[in-house]
């Protein structure tokens, strides 16, 4: 199997050419198969055979996440005898969706991984470390897997959390690379300098990095990239994913921007008014699945603001480059006039050594503006830390939230919920 595919390296209009035809074939299955977005075409009258291009998308309205809630079912093209696997979305802003998996879904979902490891500089001599979980109804733990035995390199399955344990099997296994979330990379790094153990000269090579930035906008490192690298210099892989996708975007050795797979994913970036926003701009980023069988999905919004690069890579891919994710569109804070997404806010709380957890409110006053309350746990601090905190967040971003100190044990249930898959650093509570 190609894991470099053709259409990657084709000029942009055959790419183009391509996605219109998968698109009108799409169409086809979408209409005799699914029964929500049957009812979309009747309801808007929709003739699908009118839709010919990537640009004629306009004309079908967009699918959101509270569709996927309020019909899930009906989004299922396939009798129940043909679903091999029941996967769940994280739920992080709502309640979670399940997705029914086909066999020829999970060949597609091993597919998309494949291509995206060997994009970031992976091959079959390697052995990757997966420090996710594969469980709990997780799609991304078992993609790797997937992907990872298909192109016929090696996986150790390890899990989340446990720094004795990754250093256990690092040590007894050698493996090349590691699949993280990166700021656990810095625990990781933090038990090996506590246990003098020579992680500087250790099999590690690489790591592919899921579920945070590493980078600005601009491509550079940002505040937690430049410090993972600066203690341990491996080479960092950003990549950015979602269940509603079963498709990611992974970043070559360029590190400039996650690459699109145009054989799985249509993409669109949208403006507050359903518009194609103008190249080079922001907007919310809304896909179309290709190649899916159990849940296809039409014109989903994904909720994540993000911008297009058009220019060709020199690793020899001309697809369209995402950047990093900005935020989420229900998660954008506006506070004392500055607005403000998580992942700023993180990059902060994440350079700053004392701080050992933290999680991130957000609530409403009387008035019906923002307010921002960050508790943090650490396990040494004085009179002195809080304004240490707020003088960071000044220096950064020009204002200060609220800071509160709590225990560490506290800010790990506040992180850890009954029933979580992963750890839970923003908490909306705002009523809109």
């Amino acid at each position: 199997m190609d894991f470099l595919p053709k259409i990657e390296q084709e000029p942009i209009d055959i790419i183009k050419k391509y996605q219109d035809e998968r698109l009108i074939k799409n169409l086809e299955y979408i209409n005799a198969k699914s029964d929500y977005y049957r009812n979309v075409f009747s309801k808007n009258k929709i003739d699908i055979k009118k839709i010919k291009s990537v640009e004629d998308l306009k004309h079908i309205p967009v699918t959101n996440k509270e569709d996927l809630q309020l019909y899930n079912k009906d989004f299922i093209c396939v009798d129940s005898s043909k679903i091999v696997d029941y996967i769940t979305t994280s739920g992080t802003l709502s309640t979670p969706t399940t997705f029914a998996m086909t066999d020829k879904d999970l060949d597609r979902l091993a597919y998309n991984e494949a291509i995206s490891f060997i994009c970031a500089g992976g091959s079959q001599s390697d052995i990757y470390q997966l420090m996710t979980t594969i469980d709990k109804r997780f799609m991304a733990g078992l993609a790797y897997f997937l992907g990872i035995r298909m192109m016929g390199a090696g996986i150790i399955r390890v899990g989340n959390g446990m720094p004795e344990l990754q250093w256990d099997t690092i040590q007894r296994i050698s493996p090349t690379s590691i699949i993280c979330v990166p700021s656990f990379i810095l625990k990781v790094i933090k038990y090996a300098e506590e246990h003098n153990i020579d992680y500087k000269n250790s099999s590690i090579k690489k790591a592919i990095c899921i579920g945070e930035n590493l980078r600005n906008d601009d491509f550079s490192l940002n505040l937690l990239g430049s410090k993972i690298k600066e203690k341990w210099n491996i080479d960092l892989y950003s990549t950015y994913a979602s269940t509603e996708m079963g498709t990611s975007f992974c970043e070559c050795q360029e590190g400039k921007g996650g690459h699109h797979h145009p054989e799985l994913i249509i993409c669109e970036l949208l403006d507050e008014n359903g518009n194609i926003v103008p190249e080079g701009e922001f907007g919310e980023l809304t896909i179309t699945t290709l190649g899916v069988e159990g849940m296809p999905l039409l014109r989903f919004k994904t909720g994540d603001i993000a911008r297009f690069h058009y220019e060709p890579c020199k690793c020899g891919r001309t697809t369209i480059r995402i950047s990093p994710i900005i935020g989420r569109k229900n998660q954008m804070i506006k506070y004392k006039g500055t607005t403000l997404y998580p992942a700023a806010i993180f990059d902060i709380l994440d350079n700053i050594d004392f701080i050992e957890n933290y999680v991130v409110i957000v609530s409403e006053n009387e008035l019906g503006t923002d307010e921002l309350t960050i508790r943090i746990g650490c396990h040494i601090h004085d009179n002195n830390t809080i304004k240490e905190v707020k003088d960071f967040f000044r220096a950064k971003i020009r204002v200060a939230p609220e800071i509160i100190i709590d225990s560490i044990e506290n800010i790990r249930k506040l992180q850890d919920p009954e029933n979580n898959r992963k750890p839970r650093k923003f908490i909306n509570n705002k009523k809109s």
